[in-house]
């Protein structure tokens, strides 16, 4: 586990979920991807940067409210942006922006990370 602060209270909970420190991984794995180089159209890679890093904020988010159902709607918001990431990683692939070896790392980091959500909610 990355030690990304070393204040801690209740609300810093999230940062030990797995499932949060592997949506950290998937959007720093995206942010390597599209901005390697200047082959991704520079609106793509904002959106899926974007769609990647909304993953973990609203985990974060979620873990944050004080409600069972605020709790479960940010892990829901949070399954969308994970939708849209894998949606837009297969047009960059489709599109050959990226390659298959990189959508296959997408993917497989995307697949775990989305079965460690459906399992908590």
């Amino acid at each position: 586990m990355t030690e990304y602060t070393k204040r801690r209270n209740k609300n810093r909970g999230y940062m030990k979920l797995d499932v949060w420190q592997k949506a950290v991984d998937l959007f720093n794995l995206i942010w390597r991807t599209v901005y390697k180089d200047n082959k991704v159209d520079f609106k793509l890679r904002s959106q899926i940067a974007d769609s990647a890093q909304s993953i973990s904020c609203n985990i974060a988010e979620g873990y944050s409210r004080r409600s069972i159902n605020e709790y479960l709607q940010f892990f829901y918001i949070a399954l969308a942006s994970l939708s849209e990431t894998l949606t837009r990683a297969i047009g960059l692939h489709e599109s050959g922006q990226i390659t298959q070896r990189e959508f296959d790392y997408v993917d497989s980091l995307h697949y775990e990370i989305e079965n460690k959500l459906l399992r908590l909610v």
